[in-house]
Order: structure tokens, then sequence, then C-alpha cells
């Protein structure tokens, strides 16, 4: 797969992605569940009975063949200001799952960036072994000929044993490496996904220009704290709605009723009339209220004095994670700049040891060994790589450029 590849797979298939898109989808009927009192409802029933003597109510209804009521809520602030909090409830929510996908595209760009090196380094080191089997030969004819010491010869020996080991841990660094990505994407255990050389490699990601302006989009596009607000936001319409609670309510009131006359009204009332509606509205004066009110607007407060203070730090550290993420780019690429001219220095040794090894100046042991020590070389210049690769990507997480990075 290429890196836009797996992490398009990735934010379809993470567990943590489905979970962060449950939480936006219960946040979202939240909403329906608060703007309930003020949709307009219909009741339909029946409360038919035979009535022997004064017609008496049935929980409260006056028996009837159906009975239809309609009720829906017109001024209720302390309702209006919960559904104002369940909206920045819902708005955080939705900061959190983009968080959440921005953390599954991180880690599984991290993970492919990985993959990625241990696969270069398996390349670059499977040579290394021939080479020094061939060198260990030629000592070892050497050695038989008294031409060198057997000191020479175990040296030889440990090289190629190194050498070997090398390579067996760089393949199970490989297969690990491939095992954790396939598993990332929610693949099965025993699939293992190899990254494939394209134009989305990690490294060419675009980023700031300077640490001030990295923290101006940290700080500006940061999911976190977007979240901190829209909690925050919602924490304060809770407020207003316990201190609303004195407020009051007023709710419109519809309804009709279909009589029958075995009920006995035109026995026990001067005039019988079939069908009966009534329309109006019931108001609600809350004149004493408990301890309870005022206990939810301090702890509301509390909670709110909690969020403010969280924001506070969370400002603060986004805005060093951010610089210091910058930082960690330039050193990065110092150190890759540094890595590939000591990787110049050792091929540039290779090529004049061979030239000299033609005039036979130079032994092939030491050509052989210039070749491992080349090999190292080219092994720190895939660490030094995949470093600024992970310090690129890291950085793009803090100013919440990643995915559209990636995409």
């Amino acid at each position: 797969m290429t890196l836009r590849q797996a992490v398009e797979l990735a934010l379809k298939q993470s567990p943590d992605v489905v979970l962060a898109r449950l939480d936006e989808v219960k946040a979202e009927q939240a909403v329906k569940f608060a703007r309930d009192p003020f949709v307009p409802k219909l009741l339909v029933a029946s409360g038919l009975a035979y009535s022997s003597g004064f017609p008496m109510s049935i929980e409260g209804a006056t028996p009837s063949i159906i009975q239809a009521r309609a009720i829906a809520s017109v001024f209720n602030r302390p309702l209006s200001f919960r559904l104002a909090a369940a909206r920045e409830n819902q708005r955080g929510a939705a900061y959190d799952a983009a968080a959440k996908r921005s953390e599954v595209a991180y880690r599984t760009a991290e993970l492919y960036v990985d993959a990625q090196r241990a696969a270069q380094m398996a390349a670059v080191i499977a040579p290394e072994a021939k080479s020094l089997e061939a060198v260990l030969e030629m000592v070892r004819a050497r050695v038989g000929e008294g031409r060198d010491l057997p000191i020479v010869l175990r040296r030889a020996e440990l090289n190629l044993a190194r050498a070997r080991y090398r390579e067996q841990v760089i393949q199970a660094n490989l297969r690990s490496a491939q095992s954790a990505l396939a598993a990332v994407l929610g693949l099965d255990p025993e699939d293992e996904v190899r990254p494939v050389d394209a134009e989305t490699d990690a490294i060419n990601l675009p980023i700031p220009d300077s640490a001030d302006e990295a923290v101006k989009a940290a700080l500006a596009e940061n999911r976190e704290l977007k979240a901190l607000q829209a909690r925050l936001a919602a924490k304060g319409f809770d407020i207003k709605a316990e201190r609303a609670a004195w407020l009051p309510q007023l709710d419109l009131v519809a309804q009709y009723a279909l009589l029958a006359r075995f009920n006995n009204y035109d026995e026990f009332f001067r005039k019988f009339q079939r069908n009966n509606g009534q329309l109006g509205v019931s108001v609600v004066l809350p004149l004493l209220k408990g301890p309870a009110s005022s206990a939810a607007v301090a702890q509301a407060e509390a909670e709110a004095a909690q969020l403010r203070t969280q924001f506070r730090t969370t400002r603060q550290r986004i805005e060093a994670d951010a610089r210091r993420a910058y930082e960690e780019v330039q050193l990065a690429q110092t150190a890759l700049d540094i890595a590939r001219a000591d990787l110049e220095v050792a091929r540039d040794q290779v090529s004049i040891l061979l030239a000299q090894m033609q005039e036979g100046r130079a032994p092939l042991r030491e050509v052989e060994e210039a070749r491992v020590l080349e090999t190292d070389k080219w092994i720190a210049f895939y660490d030094a790589r995949a470093n600024l690769a992970k310090a690129r990507l890291a950085l793009l997480k803090q100013t919440g450029e990643l995915l559209a990075a990636l995409r």
C-alpha cells in the first residue's frame, strides 16, 4: 500500500474511529431528545367505559370513545438552555471524532514509516553476509598459507556471525513492523502490509515555514482546544438553565373527546354534546425553589472553572509542543544532512579502494570491510530519514493539518 491508501483504510476500519463516530451519533440524538419538548405531540387513546350513576373520571380523564391530546412547550427557558447545551456537546463530540481520526492517521503513518525503514534496511543488509563470506574464505586461505595470523581468521568469522545476526534482527523487525501496520488497519493478525515508495512519502509532506506559524496553526486548528471550548459553552448553558428555573413556563395544550350517552351525561348535566374540544395554555409559576437548584448552579460553576483551567493549561501545552515539534523537524533535517554526507564519504571510500584493488594496491579484505562500513552508513541514513519523516508527521499532527496532507 501507499501511505495514502493505508491512512484511508485505517480511517474506515479503525475501532477507535468507529467508537468516536458512535459518540458523535449519541450526541446528535441527545440534541433531538432535548428538542423534543418543543415539538408538538399528539396522543390518541380511548377511555371507553360504561357508567352506572354519576360519570366519574378514569385516571383523571372523562370517559369517552376517543380521546386526543396535543401539547408543546412554547416558553421554557431551562429547557431552551439545555437544548443549547446539547448542541454545544454535539459540536464537542464532532471535534473529538476529528481528533481521533487525526490520531489514527498519525499512528498509521508512523507505523508506515517504521515498516518502510525496516524494508529499506533489509534490502541494504542482504548482500553483507555474502561479502563477508568471501572475505572469510580469502582470510582462511591466507592463514593456511601462513600469510595472516589466526586472530585475523577469528575476526573474520566474528564479523560474519555479527552480519548474519543483524540480518536476522532486521528481518524480524520487518515482519513485526508489517504486522503492526496490518493490525492498525484492522486486517487479520497474519496479514502483513508492505509499504511502496510513492509521491506520498512522509518526508515530502508540507510543513509550516516557521515556529511561529506552527504555533499559530496549532492554536487555531487544534481539535482538543475546540472540544474544550464547546464543553465550556455547554456548561455555561447548563448554568443558565439552572438559574432560569424560577421563570414561568408556558405550554400550548389542545384536546378533543368523543363522548357516549351510555355514560349518563344527559342525566346529570343540563346539556349533552357528543364532540368536545379545548385549546389553551398551561402556565406554571415556580414560586419557591428548593436547595437542589442552587446546588446544581454551584456544581456547574465549579465544573466550568475546571474546564477554563484545563483550557488554559492545554493551550500552553499545545503552544510549547508545536514549537518543540518544529525544532525537532529542524534537528532531524540536520541529522539527515549529516548522515547523507557521512554516507557519501563511505561510498567514495569504497570507490577508491575498488580502484586500488584493480591496480593491486588494496586487498579484497579492505574493500569488503569498507562495504560493511558503507552498509552501516546506509542504515544510519535510513534511520535519520525515518526520524525526519516522523518529526514532520508529529508537527502536522500538532498543527491540525495532518489529515489534509495525507489525503
